[in-house]
């Protein structure tokens, strides 16, 4: 109760929810004593993986017994998810001394959300300054909230693509200016850009960093993998190459997340990953409502005869990665699918055509910046059988299953976040 209290407090401190600038945070660090000066941090920015190549990196570094701080967004089930301080998730009763403290220092100046929840982390995480700190940037990084450290041991560059549109000017809302707010602030130290759609990006990247200093790892040119039809993957790069297990996660997506991980620690100066490090790592790799199968629970009981997925993807690069994944699983695919009111859905559901049975819509609960499960219904044109339900025990209730169809929640982090709570 005390810290939903804070939580609600601080969600007034300002009108909006994003306002792109970062006069507020520096104004609210240099009250703290300017924290994020004195971490060694890796940044990741992108549109889609970083949450997965966080966790991979996480994973191997544990196995290496070195300490890490981790500052993710959004929540998926709770705030505190957000919060990795020496290895472990901070408590209630911690998330709410941090947070009441640093609120009481910002003494009632304007200031976001994301903001006050940024400079909490970085206050929080200077207490363990000798463990890299891995930080996830928020949104397109040039006036994100995260970008006010002065260096770093790397960045990394996911996959980037088209997503948050709504908060650029509308002649604007191009991939150009999208690489452009991810790339064009990127400190001076390593930057590692991962596996990307099209070369067409990877240039518009290069063109981006053609004045940054840095030394830039690129994938398919300084390090790269292979699958093969075994249980084995092959990773290469200047100092050699590994014959590495497949992960523990769902889709081979996955491995292009894990490669940029691998590259990420064996480029960083003065850390001592071993192989070994790596290959057990991989294995270990803890991920939340990103191809996540449900094998218990309320929701689950409701379809005990079928497979049942989560996957938070919401936006078209996210969907296209899905449906590749749908593409090699032979028995009948239905989806069961919620949005944000601002995201792409036409196109974000075209990736299904031809692919899936079966959608059903249905709306997000508590989420008042949701599209209705009915307006979404209308939306899709190309799927022949299409059905809205309100809730998602309704939905799954609803389908028309044989034995071995698989079933995935897909639309929304937030709708994940709801499911797993529910079930």
């Amino acid at each position: 109760m005390k810290l939903q209290k804070i939580i609600s407090k601080l969600q007034k401190l300002h009108p909006k929810e994003i306002d792109l600038s970062l006069n507020r945070v520096k104004n609210l660090c240099k009250k703290l004593g300017n924290p994020q000066n004195d971490l060694s941090c890796i940044s990741v920015i992108g549109t889609n993986g970083k949450f997965s190549t966080i966790q991979a990196l996480f994973s191997i570094l544990k196995q290496a017994n070195i300490k890490c701080n981790i500052y993710t967004s959004p929540h998926v089930q709770k705030i505190n998810e957000r919060f990795i301080f020496n290895n472990m998730q901070i408590s209630d009763n911690q998330l709410f001394k941090l947070l009441e403290e640093v609120e009481s220092i910002n003494n009632g100046e304007e200031i976001t959300y994301f903001e006050i929840l940024t400079a909490a982390f970085f206050y929080k995480a200077v207490n363990f300054k000798k463990n890299i700190s891995i930080i996830e940037s928020g949104l397109f990084h040039r006036f994100d909230a995260t970008n006010i450290l002065k260096k770093n041991l790397t960045s990394i560059i996911t996959a980037i693509g088209m997503d948050h549109l709504d908060w650029l000017p509308k002649n604007e809302r191009t991939i150009d200016k999208i690489i452009y707010e991810k790339t064009s602030k990127l400190l001076n130290s390593n930057i590692v850009i991962s596996e990307q759609k099209n070369k067409n990006i990877i240039n518009k990247i290069k063109k981006n960093l053609r004045n940054n200093s840095s030394k830039k790892i690129f994938f398919n040119e300084s390090f790269s993998y292979n699958l093969t039809k075994n249980e084995y993957f092959y990773y290469e790069d200047k100092f050699g190459g590994l014959k590495l297990p497949m992960p523990n996660l769902k889709g081979e997506f996955q491995i292009s997340n894990i490669a940029s991980a691998i590259a990420t620690v064996r480029n960083l100066n003065n850390i001592n990953v071993s192989n070994a490090n790596i290959k057990m790592g991989i294995s270990k790799i803890k991920l939340v409502a990103r191809l996540q199968e449900i094998y218990s629970g309320k929701l689950k009981n409701l379809v005990k005869k079928n497979r049942l997925y989560i996957d938070g993807s919401h936006n078209p690069l996210g969907a296209e990665v899905l449906s590749k994944f749908l593409e090699k699983i032979k028995s009948n695919k239905h989806l069961i699918i919620g949005m944000m009111l601002n995201k792409n859905h036409e196109e974000y559901i075209s990736h299904f055509k031809n692919k899936v049975k079966s959608i059903t819509t249905i709306d997000i609960p508590n989420q008042v910046n949701s599209i209705k499960g009915d307006d979404l219904k209308k939306k899709i044109k190309i799927i022949k059988k299409v059905n809205y339900k309100k809730t998602i025990e309704s939905a799954l209730k609803s389908l028309d299953l044989n034995d071995n169809d698989i079933i995935i929640i897909t639309g929304s982090l937030y709708l994940a976040g709801e499911i797993l709570n529910r079930n």
